[in-house]
């Protein structure tokens, strides 16, 4: 029988004051071991994970670690000349930088992939993680950040790489539908290989707590986008497939880890799989249960971090998506969210994977085209709106205004200290829209908002758009087009937005990452695009930086 080795991570997921959490991917079931904790692989699909769960750390304290397997050492692999990964323990008074962005497709660092988009269709240019893991190993430690937000699209089932597009042409024929897109769990497991396995990102999330959110592409190009859109899939015999294995591997990959020790301690489905040679059949039973749709379980979760609350709200699994009412959240998730901005905070962060705020051309638009898609102009409008809904992607806050309004009502609550004292700040933080932008909101006056609220939108990773795409999106934040676009929302009567917003810096279109530093009641954003060249000259440079409080 052979050594047991790591196949994926290690990967530093929930970290606190005095917690954490470490993510693994092995070859067999084995007992996993990092700074004396041990936990048993638990069995999906002929693959072996673990999560290693560390209690008991002293604040602020720093505490290099290896993963062993079986009592073998398997990390850091030998010969490796990147440094210790390491569990940077919270400490309170320090100040924070939280990296986030969105949007990073897996592909080779050389020619074609790092050409522009309008050099190759392959062209995806430089990973922004990949350049800040380099960045990071040659800069000083102390600036490290301390956590990292993947805002959706981890990975992309429509855009494999062409090492998984192999895989899976030998693997199965490619004639029949989904052709060359994943399919199953096995193939799920080699996006996230091909994602995670790099070695400097893998180097990257062993060493920054990471907390993860999925979108569309994580499932499917629009995915919960409209009801028709799910009559649709729903026909496809490869569907229920693709559905189930989807939202399995999200449950492993990405939604465990953003659990803390006490809320694993109360995860029923968890308590099932935990150390259990093969699972698959319970998260299977478990998936096939919610649907499509992955609406029978609340996605979303919340971190707190010294004055520091960030609530990470699933705009995608919880959609209702009734022609007569369309809302980004059920009204239970919805409520779960209300409570968990109840507090007394420095910074309140909202993490959410499609922006609250576009500009306020495309904002009008598809406030207009919800008006149209409900039989405000007729129902032979209705039908052609609801295919240009799918289109071009009118998925956003403004297309579902009932979430708009709720949001729109919390941000004044919560930024008026009515529901605990007013934080500092407010950030709306989001990616999905291939370009990054700082925008600062505006209330009545009556409504006595003290906070600073903003949104931040860092997005791509790595999927930068063409030049043609760059235009579109240029105009739209011009005042011809919002003019054009605001007459029609109101020959439609659509509501107004009810509050007012200014793009203060962007649109930026590189592969990018953003960053905010908190310290006490301040706090700043800065945006970093990636600079090519060679190895040795690749890097991070500003695009701007903003103080907002």
């Amino acid at each position: 029988m052979g050594v047991t080795d790591l196949v994926l991570g290690p990967l530093l997921r929930y970290a606190s004051e005095s917690e954490a959490t470490i993510w693994v991917e092995t070859d067999g079931p084995c007992e996993v071991e990092v700074l004396g904790r041990r936990e048993p692989t638990f069995g999906v699909g002929g693959h072996h994970y673990a999560l290693v769960r560390l209690e008991g750390l002293e604040p602020g304290g720093s505490y290099e670690y290896e993963v062993s397997l079986d009592g073998e050492r398997r990390w850091p692999e030998p010969g490796g000349e990147l440094p210790a990964s390491a569990i940077q323990a919270f400490a309170p008074g320090r100040s924070l930088d939280v990296c986030f962005g969105s949007c990073r497709v897996a592909a080779p660092h050389e020619e074609p992939y790092t050409l522009t988009q309008d050099q190759s269709e392959d062209g995806y240019e430089l990973d922004a993680l990949h350049v800040l893991a380099r960045q990071m190993i040659e800069g000083d430690r102390d600036e490290w950040p301390e956590l990292l937000f993947l805002l959706g699209d981890q990975v992309y089932v429509d855009e494999a790489s062409p090492w998984a597009r192999e895989q899976i042409r030998r693997r199965r024929s490619t004639e029949p539908a989904p052709g060359e897109e994943v399919l199953d769990f096995e193939e799920y497991t080699l996006l996230y290989r091909e994602s995670w396995g790099d070695p400097l990102l893998r180097w990257l999330l062993s060493t920054v707590s990471t907390s993860m959110l999925w979108d569309d592409h994580d499932m499917s190009d629009d995915w919960n986008i409209s009801r028709s859109w799910h009559e649709e899939m729903e026909a496809k015999e490869w569907w229920h497939e693709r559905a189930i294995a989807g939202i399995v591997s999200y449950w492993v990959y990405q939604h465990l880890g953003n659990l803390s020790p006490r809320e694993l301690d109360e995860d029923e489905l968890y308590a099932r799989v935990r150390g259990n040679p093969d699972a698959t059949a319970i998260l299977r039973e478990w998936a096939h249960g919610i649907g499509g749709t992955a609406a029978g379980m609340r996605w979303s979760f919340c971190r707190d971090l010294d004055g520091v609350r960030a609530v990470f709200m699933d705009s995608r699994a919880a959609r209702v998506l009734e022609p007569d009412r369309r809302s980004i959240f059920d009204d239970e998730v919805w409520g779960w969210l209300v409570e968990r901005c109840e507090g007394d905070f420095d910074h309140l962060l909202l993490a959410t994977t499609v922006p609250f705020l576009l500009s306020p051309g495309f904002d009008r638009l598809e406030a207009w085209n919800e008006r149209l898609c409900e039989g405000a102009w007729g129902g032979l409008v209705a039908r052609a709106s609801e295919k240009l809904r799918r289109a071009v992607d009118f998925d956003h806050w403004a297309s579902f205004q009932l979430s708009f309004r709720r949001l729109r009502e919390l941000l004044e609550e919560v930024g008026a200290g009515r529901r605990g004292r007013a934080p500092a700040t407010i950030a709306v933080l989001s990616g999905d829209v291939h370009h990054a932008y700082l925008a600062e909101m505006g209330f009545r006056p009556e409504v006595g908002v003290e906070s600073s609220v903003v949104q931040v939108v860092c997005s791509p990773y790595r999927n930068p758009l063409s030049k043609r795409e760059q235009r579109v999106v240029r105009a739209a934040f011009k005042r011809p087009f919002a003019a054009l676009a605001r007459g029609l929302a109101r020959l439609a009567g659509a509501p107004e937005p009810g509050l007012g917003w200014r793009t203060v810096e962007g649109p930026c279109f590189d592969n990018q990452v953003a960053t905010l530093r908190l310290d006490g009641r301040r706090a700043s954003v800065r945006l970093d695009k990636t600079i090519a060249g060679e190895e040795h000259e690749r890097r991070l440079e500003k695009s701007f930086e903003r103080r907002l409080a």
